[in-house]
């Protein structure tokens, strides 16, 4: 299957009816809820507005958002309020692992707010949350999903030598779009970014995520294919951006569910080990379906 063989008919322009929010029925939605309340932490499904959130939080499963709610940057498709971050607090590591194991998670996904504002863009933070997740269970299936650290080498060296499961660091489009979707970032620095971590630990899966609907072509969403498996890339997800609020970019167009399974095709033909495509398919959205052949126990 190639990506010329993809019918353009198969692409809707109005917001269809296939994207449904489906609004909290389980008890363990709200349990969760205060559990996280309780313990004074940060969901990227909150923060980013997934969603997801109903469904995710109703199985009992959250991704938490470590270093704060304001990030330092203004990536026109992201709810995360952007503001003057505060300082970090040092128990944060503590209070998730905590959560952790109140709620008996066998995965979990870590990510966190851009903090250019530190020198280490926050990659020591992300080490001591893996630590304090580990002390609580040597077992668990650890995924961190991380900002690009200005492409620093020793900020991934610091996350890397705390022995996550998956290392996931997003693309999130083209890389004509690069420079109006994601603020500061660029699209070879990300590919670097996942290129290095699989040098830095051959043993980490590596994972990237991608947004359709903004603009992009099927040629270019196919070149990207192709550039993260150069960059070794073995997992990725595909899923539909839906505009935040109105400040955000604009949806240019809404993708059909048989699109995502012929984009997830070609994406297997491409190489990759693992594919999640679909238009409420986000970064951490079942990330626990994926099981790493390779876990890290040292």
């Amino acid at each position: 299957m190639s990506c010329s063989k993809i019918d353009p008919s198969l692409h809707q322009a109005k917001k269809p009816e296939w994207i449904k929010v489906r609004l909290p029925s389980s008890p363990i939605f709200f349990s969760t809820k205060a559990l996280i309340s309780d313990l004074r932490l940060h969901t990227v499904c909150e923060s980013a507005q997934c969603p997801n959130r109903w469904e995710c939080w109703s199985q009992g499963t959250a991704t938490f958002m470590i270093a704060g709610e304001r990030c330092t940057r203004a990536c026109g498709f992201c709810a995360v309020s952007t503001a003057k971050p505060f300082a970090l607090e040092v128990d944060e590591p503590a209070r998730v692992a905590e959560a952790i194991r109140r709620m008996r998670l066998k995965h979990v996904v870590i990510t966190a707010v851009a903090r250019d504002d530190l020198a280490d863009g926050g990659a020591n933070h992300f080490a001591e949350t893996i630590r304090a997740i580990r002390e609580i269970d040597p077992e668990i299936v650890i995924e961190v999903l991380t900002p690009d650290f200005n492409g620093r080498e020793y900020s991934l060296r610091l996350v890397l030598e705390a022995r996550p499961d998956i290392f996931n660091h997003n693309l999130e489009t083209v890389e004509r779009l690069t420079p109006v979707v994601r603020s500061r970032a660029k699209y070879r620095r990300s590919l670097d970014v996942l290129r290095q971590a699989k040098q830095l630990d051959p043993g980490v899966v590596t994972k990237s995520g991608m947004m359709l609907g903004l603009g992009e072509t099927k040629a270019e969403l196919c070149q990207a294919m192709d550039d993260l498996r150069e960059a070794d890339a073995q997992v990725l997800t595909l899923g539909q951006y839906l505009r935040p609020t109105p400040h955000h970019l604009p949806v240019l167009e809404y993708i059909r569910p048989e699109v995502f399974e012929l984009y997830k095709e070609i994406a297997e033909q491409k190489g990759f080990e693992y594919v999640a495509s679909g238009p409420l398919v986000r970064s951490s959205y079942h990330a626990a379906d994926y099981h790493p052949s390779r876990k890290r126990r040292e």
